[in-house]
């Protein structure tokens, strides 16, 4: 059996249809850029049958992505295998992944359908899906609670039709690590035709198990887990990517196996999707976390200063957490900057490198010294999109607990086309009062969902992160901004929503006018 294991990154799909996580074809775009960098072998891209947007973003990162194999869900019906056979058809190397639910509940509940009825639909659509591409994924949805007999023979039905992998998702994190190595010991020796299939552990995390039962898995057999970067993903989320890929990488002597995951961009991949999706990794995140490579404890410093490896299995730069702390100022070059950044896991364009360094000069004068996380946050505000049409000129806000006067805000922003626009808002609170005078210079009135900010360095002159989430009537978007002023950062992550907006109507524009 090969010692590779095939990773399936389905942040695209699983992972951005949570409440929370959605995103923009651009940003699919780039996060599947992202991924395919990291050498993921499978990116699932989405739905297509789910929405048109959904199909565009599927069709334009099967034009644009080489590296990995490009993935799209389907439903076992003709019209989601046809609408994902479209959506792929640009891709270098296309998947269909096709599935329908096996479990008596299943079975009773949702679907209403015999167990002969459901072999026949699997049968027909592993066949349909063979039309557009030669590699299919067939799933039993719910397969942890599927009788063994009857999962056995919906399998070997998939594999006979042609499905080249075979994936057993445990749909509701119901299982632990014995009961699903053994399920897998059975399915890779006892099924009919295992050996020309690879099979695949697809697990979700309501108990907390799903990166040990996705090792689990692997130990009985399976050859391709599927994972989300940053463990997102439907209730209490996926397998997380950069857990069980360290998990195999860091225990190869206990493991014996592979991914082609090269690990130094883990880091870079896991900020991108936070700042993409409006949502922090927690600090206690293994991997990923901020304090997965911190030590406080006066026992854990002295260990880790005498040798590393008493208290780190990991080295932080194996998954691209830069040690090198080096100090940029004021005088430092755009090469001293690019350098930096792409040791912090991010190349930049020649249009990023020069946003982020007008962006960096302005810190640098603020700033004496600027540190890696300041650059991080520079770049992810770039990297996310805030570039116009609008832009703040100017904000003034006053604030305080005199009872009879209330917080204001002068807000003056620039157009893109020239224009210079300004208003002067009241408020229970400043950052409100912002919000308001943003909304009303550019005609966008928002409802305001969440907004936070955190630090993301340290002193008295720290970069503050801001993230709000804001709706309209039919849909919800996210936004963030990077400042040492909370209040601007809060100013930059409404607006960039904005111009998100007003960007995508001009597209929007230009798509009609071409029809």
């Amino acid at each position: 059996m090969t010692k590779h294991v095939k990773i399936f990154d389905t942040t695209l799909r699983d992972g951005e249809q949570a409440p929370g996580f959605s995103m923009t074809s651009g940003q699919k775009l780039r996060l599947a850029k992202t991924l395919e960098s990291l050498g993921v072998d499978i990116i699932e891209a989405g739905f297509a049958a789910a929405s048109p947007g959904d199909f565009d973003a599927i069709h334009t990162i099967a034009a644009e992505i080489k590296g990995s194999t490009i993935c799209s869900l389907a439903r076992c019906n003709d019209g989601d295998i046809r609408a994902s056979g479209e959506a792929i058809k640009p891709a270098k190397s296309g998947r269909i992944h096709t599935f329908i639910a096996t479990s008596p509940l299943h079975r009773e509940y949702k679907l209403k359908m015999s167990k002969d009825e459901i072999v026949r639909r699997a049968v027909a659509g592993v066949e349909l899906a063979r039309t557009y591409t030669d590699d299919v994924e067939f799933s039993c949805e719910d397969a942890i609670r599927t009788e063994r007999d009857y999962l056995q023979r919906v399998v070997e039905a998939a594999i006979k039709a042609g499905a080249s992998t075979i994936n057993i998702p445990d749909t509701v994190g119901y299982t632990t690590p014995e009961e699903i190595q053994d399920l897998f010991s059975f399915l890779t020796t006892q099924i009919e035709g295992a050996n020309g299939v690879t099979f695949s552990a697809h697990c979700h995390d309501d108990l907390g198990l799903a990166v040990a039962n996705s090792l689990a898995a692997v130990r009985g057999g399976a050859r391709q887990v599927e994972c989300a970067m940053n463990g997102i993903g439907e209730r209490a989320g996926n397998c997380a990517t950069e857990e069980v890929v360290m998990a195999i990488n860091t225990r190869k002597d206990f493991y014996g196996l592979t991914t082609g995951i090269k690990t130094e961009g883990i880091y870079a991949a896991s900020k991108l999707l936070a700042s993409i999706t409006g949502n922090p990794v927690p600090r206690n995140k293994a991997i990923v976390g901020k304090n997965a490579f911190a030590h406080e404890s006066g026992i854990h410093q002295h260990g880790v200063l005498a040798n590393r490896e008493t208290y780190e299995i990991m080295k932080p730069e194996d998954v691209g957490v830069s040690t090198d702390n080096l100090v940029l100022g004021k005088h430092s070059g755009r090469a001293a900057l690019k350098n930096r950044a792409s040791k912090l896991g991010f190349e930049l364009s020649d249009n990023q490198l020069q946003s982020v360094f007008v962006a960096f000069k302005e810190l640098a004068d603020e700033k004496k010294e600027v540190f890696d996380a300041d650059i991080e946050a520079l770049i992810m505000g770039e990297t996310v999109g805030s570039q116009g049409p609008w832009e703040i000129d100017s904000l003034y806000v006053s604030a305080g607990s005199d009872e009879n006067r209330h917080p204001q805000a002068s807000v003056k922003l620039k157009h893109e086309d020239g224009r210079t626009l300004a208003a002067i808002n009241e408020a229970a609170g400043p950052v409100n009062a912002v919000f308001m005078a943003i909304s009303d210079i550019t005609g966008h009135p928002l409802h305001l969902d969440s907004f936070s900010v955190q630090s993301v360095t340290e002193g008295k002159d720290a970069m503050a992160e801001a993230a709000v989430q804001v709706s309209t009537e039919f849909e919800s978007y996210h936004g963030r901004g990077a400042s040492t002023d909370t209040v601007l950062a809060g100013a930059k992550a409404y607006l960039d929503v904005i111009n998100r907006i007003e960007r995508r109507a001009v597209r929007q524009k230009k798509i009609a006018a071409q029809h």
